[in-house]
């Protein structure tokens, strides 16, 4: 398996250059030649265990030789605290698929363990060394960061937009204190903290001779990895439900999540509907409904990790609905860039691909009205971005088809949304033990060149 460039400007890599480089070469994001095509062995793999499935499906991306493809898989998913790593439990009459039983208790934790394993792997392999640049909108950051902290070969610097995170996704960055870890606070919005990266690892020559590395979702295997609960909770939800197709609602921001539901379409699994669900911050459900991407000011939310304007996997997508074009893809890129907005209203009624979605905004006191039906008619505490998925499958679901709604993170992770809606503090161990927990972090101008500065000072120094 062969990885491109959507820009078409970068020379085919294989998985294991394009897992440790992220971003491609010219600018573009990186995605197989082709998708494996499993619709004839879903009764078999339906059958498997959460890390088996992950295996069958890893196999077909991979360059990894099988034994160490094993030894990688069964580390990164030991570490979930469910006995089926990512369950589905009912909600009434839809069901929730709950993706927050990893270390940092959110749905981040599915891919990063596996990516964290895959870095330390690679690198040994190849006696390297790695410099994670990353930005995060709250839960990527302490994901990737529980993933490789101590780790010998790797450094990270996290990027979080300052006092735009809850207080809980602050702390679980920066009460991290390893020696190879770093969090920078940035005086600005999370957009622009991937302007910052991006424009970093645009810098070619800078790249290369800091060996930086991608842990965003801008990188393949977080979205790679992230196909697998696609296919184990679809699969399973269609055997015990008897049902020929599911659909899945999903909040998102940087559109990496349900761009992970398309290519487990694609690759066989029966979708009939995939719901996008945004907060105020809409510009992904307004493309789902218009044909337009446009770009506006990022409104600051109960659901803060989707607090985004500009979503980093739209060009993957992007380069889908363009028939995998990349001179279209990147003219298309060029002009959004330019302009802040893309019509694509030729492309809106004809793509098969745009068929299979529906968008809906949730705005705050949905949210809030969402989380207190859950607990009060089902006992269960949503946190604010799966109530946002909730509500949006409610209204947008086909009748027939069983629905899955993505549980995204733990509800004690958003205290102050959740006090709001139910008048009481969820709890978990994890967190409660973070209350009195010493912290580091940097604070930073939202300057390019000032992160450009102080990633060549603290390496220099090491």
């Amino acid at each position: 398996m062969k990885y491109v460039s959507t820009r078409g400007q970068a020379e085919p890599l294989n998985f294991t250059d394009a897992g440790l480089g992220g971003l491609a070469t010219d600018g573009g994001l990186l995605v197989p030649e082709a998708l494996p095509d499993l619709s004839g062995e879903l009764d078999r793999l339906a059958e498997l265990s959460y890390a088996d499935l992950a295996f069958e499906v890893f196999l077909r991306f991979t360059d990894i030789p099988e034994a160490e493809l094993r030894g990688l898989v069964d580390r990164a998913y030991a570490t979930f605290r469910h006995p089926d790593t990512a369950p589905t439990v009912p909600l009434g009459d839809r069901f929730v698929l709950e993706l927050f039983h990893g270390p940092t208790l959110a749905f981040k934790d599915m891919a990063m363990q596996f990516l964290a394993q895959f870095f330390e792997y690679a690198l040994e392999q190849r006696d390297e060394r790695l410099n994670i640049l990353g930005s995060t909108s709250g839960d990527t950051g302490s994901a990737a960061i529980h993933g490789v902290r101590g780790k010998s070969r790797i450094n990270i610097f996290m990027m979080h937009p300052e006092g735009r995170t809850s207080p809980v996704q602050a702390l679980q960055m920066t009460s991290v204190l390893d020696p190879n870890v770093f969090n920078l606070a940035i005086d600005g919005t999370f957009d622009d903290c991937q302007r910052i990266m991006k424009t970093l690892f645009a810098d070619v020559p800078f790249k290369q001779a800091y060996q930086l590395g991608a842990v965003n979702s801008v990188n393949w295997i977080r979205v790679m990895a992230q196909i697998v609960y696609y296919l184990y909770s679809g699969l399973r939800t269609l055997r015990a439900e008897n049902a020929s197709a599911v659909q899945f609602s999903v909040p998102t921001g940087n559109f990496g999540n349900i761009l992970a539901g398309y290519y487990a379409a694609q690759m066989g699994l029966p979708v009939s509907r995939l719901i996008l669900a945004t907060n105020e911050n809409d510009i992904l459900a307004r493309f789902i409904q218009t044909g337009v991407y446009e770009q506006g000011s990022v409104a600051h939310t109960i659901s803060p990790s989707m607090d985004i304007q500009v979503a980093s996997n739209f060009e993957r997508f992007l380069y889908a609905l363009l028939g995998s074009d990349p001179v279209a893809t990147c003219e298309a890129m060029g002009a959004f860039n330019a302009s802040g907005r893309l019509d694509l209203q030729a492309h809106h009624g004809a793509h098969p691909a745009l068929k299979l979605f529906a968008a809906r905004q949730i705005d705050t006191e949905r949210t809030l009205a969402t989380i207190r039906e859950a607990d009060t008619a089902h006992g269960m505490v949503l946190d604010p971005h799966t109530a946002v998925g909730v509500a949006a499958g409610d209204d947008l679901r086909l009748p027939g088809d069983p629905l899955v709604c993505l549980a995204t993170a733990h509800p004690a992770k958003f205290t102050d949304a959740i006090v709001k809606a139910i008048g009481r503090e969820p709890h978990h161990p994890v967190l409660d033990a973070l209350a009195d927990a010493e912290t580091r972090c940097q604070r930073m101008a939202n300057d390019v060149e000032a992160v450009r500065t102080y990633l060549i000072q603290t390496l220099v120094s090491r």
